[in-house]
């Protein structure tokens, strides 16, 4: 048994709280255990300048952690220095949110998804993907005048777990005291209708066999369904694809 007395193949509490603030037409606070991330959704009447004329939209994402978050503090990004790291979530997050989105039917706009991490306790990557799609959804119903249906702008849902090897034994949805020890550490992520979007995995001074990979796969996909399911029950009517 794990620390709280989980499974190995069992996620940690999982919590989608919608409508966190007021401003943003897409504000989701998503919590996997204790770490909990802010995710918003803001339309801007804009794109970037490779796309302008094209009546293409984009979506972009940014990711960040406060300073209170960790164990230690982390240091604010200024002046335009953003670390290594803050930088590959942040393309991950974007690049996981556009394998679902119909660009070409966005029109001009720009969707501007923001993750920010209020505490991290392992796998924020993960959660920022799972509670920046709850946000998208959100916004896109809030903004009938840009689109007056969601479903022809969202192709399928979205969603992202960790698995890993602790002793030789995989686990689901690692947290950190977990993953600061895995032998293999792997983040994935899929679509509700099963197609892989992303597999980030690593041997940690390890190697894994071919067979392993194959139970991690089948292990997370596993947590990807579960997910999918908290999305759309946390979204009730505004699921964009029924």
């Amino acid at each position: 048994m794990r620390a709280h007395g989980r499974r190995p193949d069992e996620l940690r509490p999982l919590k989608f709280q919608r409508r966190y603030t007021r401003q943003a037409p897409g504000s989701v606070l998503v919590r996997m255990g204790r770490t909990t991330v802010l995710c918003t959704c803001c339309v801007e009447r804009a794109v970037p300048a490779f796309l302008l004329g094209t009546g293409k939209g984009w979506l972009s994402a940014e990711y960040g952690m406060l300073p209170g978050s960790t164990s230690t503090r982390k240091q604010r990004d200024r002046g335009g220095k953003i670390d290594g790291r803050t930088v590959e979530i942040q393309r991950l997050i974007g690049r996981s949110l556009r394998a679902i989105v119909n660009l070409e039917k966005l029109g001009e706009l720009t969707l501007w998804l923001d993750c920010d991490v209020l505490e991290a306790d392992g796998g924020t990557r993960t959660a920022s993907i799972n509670g920046a799609f709850v946000a998208l959804s959100d916004a896109l119903a809030a903004h009938k005048e840009f689109f007056p249906s969601p479903k022809t702008i969202v192709k399928d849902s979205v969603a992202a777990i960790s698995v890993g090897l602790v002793n030789d034994v995989e686990l689901l949805d690692l947290d950190y005291s977990e993953d600061k020890d895995a032998e293999v550490d792997m983040n994935l992520v899929m679509t509700g209708s099963g197609q892989f979007v992303e597999i980030q995995g690593t041997g940690e001074e390890a190697t894994f066999s071919r067979s392993q990979l194959d139970r991690l796969l089948k292990l997370g996909k596993l947590g990807i369904d579960a997910v999918t399911q908290g999305q759309r029950q946390a979204l009730g009517e505004n699921w964009p694809l029924d």
